[in-house]
């Protein structure tokens, strides 16, 4: 029954991104409602325990994502301005918010600081969400400016939480020493596991499909739980840790990529039901004008002194500073932080939760609707420009692959200028690699044997199923020692590709095939590559021999 209800919310979670895209509405939003609607009608579930374990593990991979798919050319010009707006900025928007909580509200002053604490760091899952579903690519390179602020701005956040938590608990706190050691500790280990990551991807073979998912996911949650366990901010170094992995190339990246890509977006869905999930009706009722007044004051005002002031030094555009402003969407962070406070057991005389889910609900509502017509009303659109040049996970993402060839010593390729070679295809050469040297290939350059040319061409996805197979020879394999040409192939089989050790050998018609080599073939039937015939024969083949040897007896 359980397996039953999740596939049945994954599906409607998946009509609620298509309607999303459609409808311009937030498609968080629409996963916060959905958790709404389930609790309203009758399903149950208020085990915080087990919605905070969740929590933190959504909140490991959004974070590790949006460091991963942040585009470090793009980011570095304004990565003073975003450092300093998911520090200063969230320690900002806390306390004024805390302290509008504590003057105009009535609230406690520890309780007012921990609230604005909880709610004080913007989402990166929203803000991507929004800035790409809506095409919303921004002036000033505001569009990474905004991505770097949210995705690095949690771990501030986190820590003000601990602190001001750890006040109201009555616990003798250092607070120097704790955010002294949250965000050195964070800082550093990011660092050195990203260090230590680039080098294991060097040397480690990762060919295999999925190996490198599992590795890079595995080391991202290492680096979070150890900095944790010394007392870092594990947060913080999860990202780091994403941001230099994610600007490197290695074997199996793309696969990451797609992988985290959809799983990222899984546990934002997953996070914002639960949210709703874990509301009682009766409540988000109650504590519905509380979260009103809040969200206006922080849109209108909290938010926007505090980016104002801050970034002063920096002379931004006031067009830039209104966008900027209006962009700070609450999320999937405080709703982990809401759900570790009441977790935490601490008594407290606010419903923190249900004004903390109220904040989300509409703070998607108001600032997510409104921030495509904001952003076009102050003229903040470029539009000879796409926003997903923004983030790195695009590039990776695009229909175009690399292929490479050596030049051999008898080629008839060498001393041949690159305008003079005869491209017939559509490719073009992207790079020539000379030794270890990376070469413009420019028109008048000459090949040179032992040149690598590296050619770029549009992806080709098979309609039809066309299958590739891949095995590697073994002893005594009917194959050893003889010519591509001599094995008589079906029409429909071709070898594409030879691996013998760490190089590939061309699938040449001469190509003498070796023991332990291992063959990339193409078919379009089910074949049986383990058959010991000096011609590979397919499932259907042999299963009718079988039927006739049969018959025979």
């Amino acid at each position: 029954m359980e397996l039953l209800f999740i596939a049945i919310i994954l599906i409607l979670a998946l009509i609620a991104i298509s309607f999303s895209s459609k409808s311009g509405i937030p498609s968080l939003l629409l996963f916060l409602t959905l958790g709404i609607i389930c609790s309203i009608a009758g399903i149950s579930f208020d085990n915080y325990e087990i919605a905070e374990s969740f929590a933190t593990i959504a909140l490991i991979v959004i974070m590790f994502y949006g460091g991963f798919g942040t585009n470090w050319k793009m980011g570095k010009p304004v990565v003073r301005e975003a450092a300093i707006l998911a520090s200063l900025g969230v320690v900002a928007t806390a306390l004024i918010t805390g302290v509008f909580a504590h003057y105009v509200l009535k609230f406690p002053l520890l309780e007012s600081m921990l609230l604005g604490s909880v709610v004080g760091s913007t989402d990166y899952a929203s803000v991507s969400n929004i800035l790409v579903s809506n095409q919303l690519n921004l002036k000033y390179n505001t569009a990474s400016l905004l991505e770097m602020e949210s995705g690095s701005n949690d771990p501030f956040a986190y820590t003000m939480t601990m602190l001001f938590l750890s006040l109201v608990a009555g616990t003798s706190v250092s607070v120097p020493m704790m955010i002294g050691m949250q965000i050195v500790l964070g800082l550093l280990l990011g660092v050195l596991f990203a260090l230590l990551v680039n080098k294991l991807l060097k040397r480690i073979n990762l060919q295999k499909d999925g190996l490198a998912i599992v590795f890079v996911a595995a080391m991202a949650l290492l680096t979070y739980s150890f900095t944790s366990v010394v007392g870092g901010n594990g947060y913080l170094a999860v990202y780091l840790f994403g941001i230099i992995i994610g600007n490197q190339t290695f074997i199996g990246k793309k696969d990451v990529i797609f992988f985290f890509d959809g799983f990222t977006e899984l546990m934002s869905i997953g996070l914002f039901f639960l949210l709703g999930l874990l509301a009682t009706p009766a409540n988000i009722l109650q504590t519905l004008p509380v979260a009103a007044i809040l969200v206006l004051f922080m849109t209108f005002i909290a938010r926007p002194v505090s980016v104002v002031g801050l970034m002063l030094p920096f002379r931004l555009k006031g067009n830039q500073l209104i966008t900027i402003s209006w962009a700070g969407l609450r999320g999937a962070a405080a709703i982990a932080f809401a759900i570790m406070v009441v977790n935490s057991g601490v008594e407290l005389s606010i419903d923190l939760y249900h004004i903390v889910f109220g904040i989300c609900f509409l703070s998607s509502l108001l600032q997510g609707s409104f921030m495509a017509p904001i952003s076009k009303k102050t003229d903040m659109i470029d539009p000879n420009d796409t926003v997903l040049t923004t983030f790195n996970y695009y590039s990776a993402k695009k229909p175009i692959s690399f292929v490479k060839t050596r030049i051999k010593e008898d080629s008839t390729l060498v001393g041949t200028r690159v305008k003079d070679l005869n491209m017939v295809f559509d490719f073009i050469i992207a790079k020539i690699k000379r030794d270890e040297k990376s070469i413009v290939p420019r028109g008048e350059v000459v090949l040179q044997a032992g040149d690598v040319l590296v050619f770029s061409g549009e992806e080709y996805y098979d309609p039809y199923g066309q299958e590739l197979i891949e095995f590697s020879i073994s002893h005594g394999h009917p194959w050893v020692d003889h010519r591509i040409m001599d094995l008589n192939l079906p029409e429909d089989q071709l070898i594409l590709t030879i691996q013998r050790g760490s190089n590939f050998v061309p699938a040449e018609g001469s190509t003498i095939i070796r023991e332990k080599d291992r063959i990339i073939l193409s078919t379009h039937d089910d074949v049986d590559f383990n058959a010991a015939h000096p011609k590979l024969k397919t499932k259907k083949q042999i299963q009718a021999e079988s039927t006739e040897e049969t018959i025979e007896k």
